[in-house]
């Protein structure tokens, strides 16, 4: 008896309908590239760990990428592409300066992707927000020393926070590497910061000097860390304590950090503009380019810039300069 055909089942021979000479190469299906975004944040942030990468670079990817997924509903590697994340920005209620830095971050964890073969076009690359560059002033000598002559040094805080402003205005270190440094990266004899690659952006040791007047303050701010510890039952070996002997930086909150936060209360309190860890940082770097007569290499090693590029921005140098004094290095 012959077999009932029904509508499942096809009769004509179409396996020649979509041949190799006429249409290319069948498509490789990579089982790599079909990760969840998820999955792949999970791998990259093992990564980052494993690199010795710091916590708060790693809490701004999980942070981020978390947010892309959740506001776009796009769960995939190979589903994202630039329109999802034109919606993503779109969905954002703060200042394009603000849009530009998570989008600076979601582009860093795509090109981690790519880099692990996860996806093999860098479309995000001309993905840009145009926003006016507001020209960044830095802290003078002038705002430094009339923030340290307001502070009442016989206070703890007062003390540790005329401690914090000077080594960041003396040295150039960004916020995050001050509230990591313990008392063995400060020679106080040698008057130097000895800064180990693991606690810097660009992991490479660096010796970064300072005055008599900031050696005699972290003496005495030691010694009061040290009797604060005792009576707290604390044990660790930070540079930058709060009053009840703990680290700086709230470990629940990675951003919350209380020289910041003091630093704040300051500028409202008197009314000192450029009297934040940035402003002290870029005042510490102007001082440097002014006094080394213009060496922008000079200037870039001791903030630990991957490029002069970067230096430059930082200063704002007219790309003209900039050649200029990249001529002279020549």
């Amino acid at each position: 008896m012959s077999k009932r055909r029904n509508g499942l089942t096809v009769k004509a021979d179409l396996t020649e309908m979509f041949n190799v000479e006429e249409y290319g190469s069948p498509i490789a299906v990579n089982p790599k590239t079909s990760l969840s975004i998820e999955k792949a944040l999970e791998i990259i942030v093992r990564q980052m760990r494993a690199s010795g990468l710091r916590e708060r670079t790693i809490h701004d990817y999980e942070t981020y990428v978390n947010d892309f997924v959740c506001k776009t509903n796009v769960e995939y590697l190979l589903a994202i592409d630039a329109d999802a994340i034109y919606d993503w920005l779109a969905s954002m209620n703060v200042k394009p300066t603000t849009k530009r830095i998570r989008l600076k971050c979601f582009n860093a964890f795509l090109t981690k992707c790519f880099h692990n073969g996860w996806i093999t076009d860098m479309f995000w690359k001309n993905i840009n927000i145009r926003v006016d560059e507001e020209v960044k002033e830095g802290a003078t000598e002038e705002d430094v020393f009339n923030i340290l002559r307001l502070l009442d040094l016989s206070r703890f805080i007062e003390l540790r926070d005329a401690a914090a402003i000077l080594t960041i205005y003396q040295t150039g270190i960004r916020l995050a590497t001050l509230s990591s440094l313990e008392e063995r990266h400060v020679d106080l004899g040698n008057r130097l910061l000895r800064i180990e690659g693991a606690l810097l952006k660009n992991r490479k040791v660096i010796l970064l000097p300072f005055d008599g007047r900031l050696q005699k303050i972290l003496e005495v701010l030691f010694e009061q860390n040290r009797i604060i510890r005792e009576e707290k039952g604390v044990d660790n070996s930070f540079v930058f304590i709060t009053q009840l002997g703990e680290s700086i930086v709230n470990e629940r909150s990675p951003k919350s950090n209380a020289i910041a936060k003091r630093l704040n209360y300051y500028k409202r309190t008197y009314g000192i503009k450029n009297i934040n860890p940035h402003a002290l940082r870029r005042g510490f770097a102007k001082d440097i380019y002014k006094r080394s007569k213009g060496d922008l290499a000079l200037v870039s090693k001791a903030l630990g810039h991957s490029d002069f590029a970067v230096t430059a921005r930082y200063l704002h140098l007219d790309p003209e300069e900039v050649a200029d004094k990249l001529r002279e290095l020549r």
